[in-house]
């Protein structure tokens, strides 16, 4: 399956000044199989070392990390020599060899001509203690659930090429709305995981999704027991099963009381940080104010937590995929939870940046559900499930502020002030046009 992250690999590959790749991302995005996929179309070979699988690849960075006898070392190990700008070499797995990890510097400093992708799981949470990434001497790319135009990829990759390439033509997303309609309802269902996409592209089978992803989930919660401290897995899989629980409430606001009544915010700070620097919940602060810095106008206290994927939102909250094929508006706080975090999604691998949102000081009145810092804008973000026609909260919001770019998105095509949910993933394209 092909994944936006090639044309960055390739931007590195051909770069001047390039220095070891760290490719991380959460366990089961797909970081080996894009690794692999990019070494067998852009080099000769490729010089694969999985330091999971295989302990004993530790001993080659045991006597000194000089970059020279590591590649004499690899070529003797392979039987073949490592070719400058033929062979791509992969450290999979990276965090469980802190000296491959601390080698990066040294091929940065003294042997920058080869190319070197070393890949990590969650490196916020899995580096062994005492370990870091050196930062200063790696380009870092992080690879994300499938967005819907990589899903759409999949699936119909002639009407997302097509998309891409007009840009945001109304015509075509007029054209092809019906077809693109269905593809959502898909890509709500099953979400943005490789191997859960392949099932569903190869198959169509909403029972084979739901298989796939109860296991992902029981991977993930494993990964609570390997890596975390034992006093945390605990709080720690309570905090991740309580977010889609209360993502469908209507104000979507996060409240540890929730998770248990006896726990409170001081006692599961640490887990829910955890769980943040993992890649699998985003946090959403509020705002009280949008202006710059926007980080001094939060309000900590008030915060909304979202999925890394789609599909394991729908998954734990056990919500049926007829309820998304539903047309009419029963379930709506659970269709729209869906849709918010899709975009949230969007917009943390546009951006990679905090998100927050903002609300009127009376409750139950306005509430934008997003804003971004664009360069020197501040950009709010209104989501519709439907039709974004009434967007009261927006307006109230640019009466207030006079923002010089803001986005309402929704199912809406005809309109040139809406951004088509079905484009959000192009968001950063939109905001440049309409500049």
């Amino acid at each position: 399956m092909l994944r936006t992250l090639t044309d960055d690999l390739i931007k590195w590959k051909d770069a001047e000044h390039r220095k070891p790749l760290f490719l991380q991302g959460i366990r089961h995005s797909g970081k080996t199989h894009l690794v692999k996929d990019f070494a067998k179309n852009y080099f000769e070979d490729i010089l694969y070392l999985d330091f999971e699988a295989d302990k004993s690849l530790a001993d080659f960075f045991g006597q000194n990390l000089d970059p020279n006898r590591i590649i004499k070392d690899l070529s003797i190990y392979r039987e073949k020599d490592i070719k400058v700008g033929g062979t791509l070499i992969v450290f999979d797995e990276v965090q469980h060899c802190s000296e491959a990890l601390d080698s990066l510097k040294y091929f940065n400093e003294e042997a920058p001509q080869y190319h070197i992708i070393a890949i990590s799981s969650s490196p916020g949470v899995s580096l062994q203690h005492g370990t870091a990434i050196p930062v200063s001497n790696v380009d870092i790319l992080t690879l994300y659930p499938m967005s819907f135009y990589e899903f759409l990829l999949a699936q119909s990759p002639m009407l997302a090429t097509h998309l891409k390439e007009s840009g945001f033509d109304r015509g075509a997303y007029k054209k092809f709305q019906s077809q693109l309609e269905e593809k959502f309802c898909d890509y709500q269902i099953v979400g943005g995981m490789p191997e859960v996409v392949q099932s569903w592209v190869e198959n169509k089978s909403i029972e084979a999704v739901d298989k796939l992803l109860a296991q992902t989930i029981k991977s993930i919660e494993s990964d609570f027991l390997s890596l975390a401290q034992a006093s945390q897995v605990a709080k720690l899989s309570a905090i991740f099963n309580s977010v889609p629980i209360q993502l469908t409430k209507k104000n979507r606001k996060f409240l540890f009381t929730t998770v248990k009544k006896s726990w409170r915010a001081k006692d599961l700070d640490d887990a829910l940080f955890w769980l943040m620097r993992a890649g699998l919940i985003y946090k959403v602060e509020h705002i009280e104010q949008p202006t710059l810095p926007l980080s001094a106008n939060v309000n900590h206290s008030h915060f909304k937590l979202y999925m890394c994927d789609v599909g394991l939102l729908r998954r734990i909250m056990h919500l049926p995929a007829s309820v998304i094929l539903d047309k009419t508006d029963n379930n709506k706080e659970a269709k729209s939870a869906l849709i918010e975090n899709i975009v949230c999604s969007d917009l943390k691998q546009a951006f990679e940046e905090n998100l927050y949102y903002w609300s009127a000081e009376n409750p139950g009145r306005a509430k934008v559900e997003f804003i971004v810092q664009y360069d020197d804008n501040i950009i709010p973000i209104e989501v519709k499930a439907g039709s974004a026609s009434k967007a009261r909260s927006l307006s109230q919001y640019n009466m207030r502020f006079a923002p010089k770019k803001y986005i309402l998105t929704g199912k809406d095509v005809d309109r040139e002030d809406i951004l088509p949910i079905y484009g959000f993933w192009n968001v950063k394209e939109w905001l440049n046009k309409k500049a």
